[in-house]
């Protein structure tokens, strides 16, 4: 069963507890190639459900599907993005590209993301003895 749903963590649960093989929540409303409106929502998901998470719809660029990736989401479907294309296989391409970057990124564990204020990362600073 993989079954496409809103990214709402109780109902991902429900999913995991039914047999589930992975979850598939919506970026953005179908077909409409807005991109990761639902950002926060798939990260709780990737954090806390231990299913694969298969990104689906509203994904309209290959750089969406990229950030998708190095959240930790183990793929991403895309239909309209490529099919309404100018150059559908040079798109597929990029989108292809894009996917195995993101995916390459999160493996390689992206580095931290300072709050609030700027640190130096010159060697010289300490940060490499941290």
């Amino acid at each position: 069963m993989l079954p496409y749903m809103y990214p709402d963590l109780y109902a991902a649960r429900d999913l995991q507890r039914a047999g589930a093989a992975a979850v598939m929540p919506l970026a953005s409303p179908i077909g409409s190639n807005k991109g990761l409106a639902a950002k926060e929502f798939i990260q709780i998901l990737i954090d806390e459900i231990d299913l694969p998470i298969i990104v689906d719809a509203g994904i309209g660029k290959p750089s969406q599907a990229c950030e998708a990736m190095e959240m930790g989401a183990e793929a991403v479907m895309s239909n309209t993005a490529i099919a309404t294309a100018r150059d559908i296989p040079a798109m597929a391409s990029a989108f292809k590209d894009a996917i195995t970057a993101g995916r390459r990124a999160y493996l390689a564990g992206l580095g931290r993301v300072l709050e609030r204020g700027a640190e130096a990362s010159d060697p010289l600073t300490g940060f490499l003895r941290d």
